[in-house]
């Protein structure tokens, strides 16, 4: 066998060149402009001709025959991409890219337009702030534009490109795909590289809505029994199945979302090839049971295939997924492993050429690449395994999530800016949990629809796989170093890329391989012990921290016994504060007290309390916004919290910390007509705690008036460390500031967030009265630890 036939032996490559020369095409056309297109389908159709004239029977030096007569086939589809790419597709890149619409969108014009939706809404989750309650307040919505106007204008916008709608989350949320509706709204330039002619941020409800098909309609039906259905569950299992069976994310909570991304498992939550093979194998494994033929087994399966889409919603991401299972599904029908890389390159180029804009997905290229190394690598890999006498089915599970991240990695450094290095690990230890969950949630999902009670019996036996699921997750998430920072972009993926393939080409000679070992024993002997044995946060003896929590507060004093700490406010979201007192080794809380109930210092409450010992919780005397005391008391009954309000002139102890509460003195009885907020920062409990680093000061978010207050009580403010009121904002009177005298202060607040906050003038005050002034969003987590002449301050980093 020649060389040429053995590249060939194993796999059949014939479309895999038309394939990327009409990816790459398209890909260029959307990224540097349509003229791209045109030249990359001239020189495909070069390359195409070349290569039929060096395959034509009339030169006497060709490959093998049957070779030949194969990849002049390779060299036809080739032909047929470039003619395609130079001419229709490049037809429409011109047109997206001269729409009406994108140039008014330059000036944002407000337009109305006549749309049909193509994907479900996505829901954007916003952390809480002040009386906004945490939670999604709009949602984003890709659609077609079928009629287009402008205001003063007697003629109609000739266009028929793609826009994305962000729109109230409470009128449009219900949205299905297939539906017009009419819609007005703000013009702005897209974001993205890919069809989309402009953006509109939308006015009021949707106009005039259509009826969406009877089976988006059905499909929606289903999908909402599954979320009934799921409620047997504990919360975060019943957010996370419909996740993992059709990529239903409203019930998440973001804590767990964020711990599935950092940890490498987030593409669990969204419908991809994987979750189809799942099923479709479910229904193959019962169909070899019943001894039905393979070709009969596959096209049961791939109605099994249809019906799944059909209840995921059957939307571009979904119909790519499902093309992608199909590629295995196919190469079952055929009998032939060699048939699976001409099948995903078929697919490449159906779902390229039907939807131009996949070229630049990064959801596209992921699908894409993991199919391929499924194919590729891990049939070999599993076998090398298999050869050094690791066991046939350990083997496999290691190869597959192996290959997967593999090809994979490139494309996530550079879409995410970060490598998670936990990812292989986690996923192997995930493996085994999501095809009984997968398969147990759609039997749910049916049962649902007509037997509600049988239903939740089914989604009983998930509870468990989604619980592993979590719990693995959770830890891989907080692995010290689980994710790498990585240049993001073009280029950050492209070095991962040079990176994964130096690392694979040292693999395959025995020298380099010994090499790289010992230079990865090495790193594990310096950067382990660091990390672990010896981490470098939390500072020893630390008194008091500052988490990063984004725009909110979250302030832990530590008692003297080790895991032992007082916290004051939990964030804005679920997720910052329960890590920051992870990574502090908290594990028992005497006492969590909520300064006031404003978002921003209450939306961790669950997470932290879900995690740890906590003996109570206590609040000041107010009670609004009435939402969020609500949402406290339900929080603190469900997990058996004593609930207890805080006095003026209390006195708390524990070994090694005190405090006294000190204000609010005064609580005005106008707040549920407090529309700014001012009111209920002005009732945030005030506390001094005197810690060995000295006497803190927490002041919540209080203002003018209740400084005054304490001021004019005469109270003793001085500390040595202050909490500076409000994030630093510019309610805080220079009398107060200067009757503190902090010498560190310490202002909690999110990096680039939309307040001003801090506030210039109140730092150059502190700055002026001598105090050393530390900031979470450019600090990270901050300590205060005893120093011999006073408190001093360590940052962890962002």
């Amino acid at each position: 066998m020649n060389g040429f036939q053995a590249a060939t032996a194993r796999h059949d490559l014939r479309l895999v060149p038309a394939a990327v020369a009409l990816w790459l095409g398209v890909l260029l056309g959307l990224l540097w402009g349509w003229w791209a297109a045109p030249a990359c389908g001239a020189a495909a159709a070069m390359a195409a001709s070349f290569l039929l004239w060096w395959l034509s029977p009339r030169r006497p030096a060709r490959p093998d025959g049957s070779a030949r007569f194969r990849w002049r086939a390779g060299g036809a589809a080739l032909l047929a991409t470039g003619l395609m790419l130079a001419g229709p597709l490049t037809m429409r890149l011109f047109r997206a890219e001269h729409d009406p619409l994108r140039e008014l969108s330059a000036r944002g014009t407000n337009a109305t337009l006549r749309v049909t939706v193509t994907e479900r809404p996505k829901p954007v989750h916003s952390a809480g702030y002040a009386n906004q309650q945490a939670g999604s307040r709009s949602v984003v919505i890709t659609a077609e534009v079928l009629q287009a106007e402008t205001p003063g204008s007697r003629t109609p916008v000739r266009s028929s490109g793609r826009v994305v709608l962000i729109a109230p989350f409470q009128q449009w949320a219900g949205l299905l795909p297939g539906q017009d509706v009419t819609v007005t709204g703000t013009l702005a330039p897209p974001r993205g590289s890919d069809l989309t002619v402009a953006a509109v941020y939308v006015r009021g409800p949707p106009v005039e809505p259509g009826a969406a098909s009877w089976w988006q309609r059905a499909a929606e039906s289903l999908r909402a029994a599954l979320r009934q259905a799921s409620s047997v569950l504990s919360d975060e299992a019943a957010g996370l199945l419909p996740g993992l069976v059709v990529g239903d994310t409203g019930g998440l909570s973001p804590q767990v979302e964020r711990e599935f991304t950092e940890a490498g498992l987030s593409h669990l939550m969204a419908v991809s090839g994987s979750n189809l093979a799942v099923v479709a194998g479910a229904v193959l494994l019962l169909l070899r049971v019943l001894r039905l033929g393979p070709r009969v087994s596959a096209c049961l399966a791939g109605l099994a295939l249809v019906g799944f889409v059909v209840l995921a919603g059957a939307e571009p991401s979904v119909l790519r997924a499902g093309v992608m299972g199909a590629v295995g599904l196919l190469a079952l029908a055929l009998g032939r492993e060699r048939s699976a890389l001409p099948a995903l390159a078929a697919a490449v180029l159906v779902l390229i050429a039907v939807d131009p804009a996949m070229a630049v997905s990064f959801g596209f290229a992921l699908s894409v690449l993991a199919t391929a190394g499924l194919v590729l690598l891990a049939p070999r890999w599993a076998e090398a395994l298999a050869r050094r006498g690791v066991p046939a089915g350990f083997a496999e599970g290691l190869a597959v999530p192996m290959a997967a991240f593999v090809v994979t990695a490139p494309v996530i450094a550079g879409m995410a800016g970060q490598v998670s290095v936990v990812s292989i690990a986690a996923n192997i230890l995930a493996a085994p949990a999501v095809p009984p969950a997968t398969v147990l949630g759609v039997v749910t999902a049916v049962l649902a629809t007509f037997w509600p009670a049988a239903a939740r019996l089914s989604a009983l036996p998930s509870g468990p796989e989604a619980e592993w699921l979590i719990l693995v997750a959770r830890h891989a998430s907080r692995v010290p170093g689980a994710v790498l920072p990585w240049p993001g972009g073009w280029w950050g993926g492209t070095l991962a890329l040079v990176a994964v393939v130096a690392v694979a080409l040292a693999l395959r000679r025995p020298r380099l391989r010994i090499g790289l070992a010992l230079g990865l024993v090495c790193v594990l002997l310096v950067v382990v012990p660091v990390q672990v044995i010896a981490p470098g946060w939390p500072p020893a003896r630390w008194s008091m921290v500052a988490c990063d929590v984004g725009q909110g507060d979250t302030i832990v004093l530590a008692t003297a016994e080790p895991g032992r700490a007082v916290v004051v406010d939990t964030g804005p979201e679920p997720g910052p504060a329960d890590d920051c007192l992870a990574r502090l080794g908290i594990d028992r809380v005497p006492l969590l007290v909520l300064s006031h109930l404003h978002a921003d210092h209450i939306g961790g409450l669950d997470s932290v309390l879900a995690a740890r010992a906590v003996g109570a919780v206590a609040v000041g005397p107010g009670r609004m916004p009435g939402w969020a005391w609500r949402q406290v008391a339900q929080v603190t009954a469900r997990r058996g919290v004593p609930l207890l309000e805080l006095d003026v002139g209390q006195q708390l102890d524990w070994p090694g910390l005190s405090m006294r509460v000190l204000g609010p003195r005064y609580v005005s009885a106008r707040q549920e007509e407090d529309n700014d907020g001012t009111d209920i920062n002005n009732a945030s409990v005030v506390l001094r705690a005197i810690t060995p680093a000295g006497g803190v000061l927490l002041t919540g978010d209080m203002e003018f008036a209740a400084q005054d207050d304490l001021l004019a009580a005469g109270t003793d403010l001085h500390a040595d460390v202050l909490k500076v009121p409000h994030h630093g904002s510019r309610f805080s009177l220079p009398l107060f500031l200067a009757a503190v005298a902090p010498r560190l202060a310490i202002i909690s607040v999110g990096a680039g967030n939309s307040y001003g906050h801090p506030n210039k003038s109140t730092v150059d005050t502190l700055v002026a009265a001598g105090a050393l002034v530390a900031r979470t969003d450019t600090g990270g987590d901050t300590a205060v630890v005893p120093d011999e002449t006073g408190p001093a301050v360590v940052r962890r980093g962002r």
